[in-house]
């Protein structure tokens, strides 16, 4: 197989640019430990629209008005129980927050 100058450059480029990608995720990865605690529990996108039994616009309103607290590695999105606990706190009755506990056993969880 003979690849030219040109097409060998644009492979060459295209190689470099994920390269940098997978270093930026490793980056994000490696420092996880200022981002989660021990035995900390996560969500990602798909997994709090199903528990909230919201669409994934709704997730991402929240996001961007600041409701919801959330943070990125690579180009996923995560959100810690802990934080989903508060959100769904605030803005549910008492009952209605014991039940959301109790039918997805996030209590007393770290």
């Amino acid at each position: 197989m003979y690849i030219d100058n040109e097409n060998f450059e644009k492979w060459m480029e295209k190689l470099s640019k994920k390269l940098t990608e997978i270093g930026q995720d490793l980056k994000s990865l490696i420092n996880t430990d200022k981002v989660l605690d021990d035995n900390e529990k996560i969500l990602d996108n798909q997994d709090l629209a199903f528990l909230l039994k919201v669409s994934f616009r709704t997730l991402q309103r929240y996001r961007v008005s600041g409701q919801l607290p959330y943070f990125t590695i690579g180009k996923k999105t995560y959100y810690r129980a802990n934080d989903i606990r508060a959100f769904v706190r605030e803005r549910a009755d008492f009952q209605t927050y014991k039940q959301f506990e109790k039918a997805n056993q996030l209590e007393n969880q770290p």
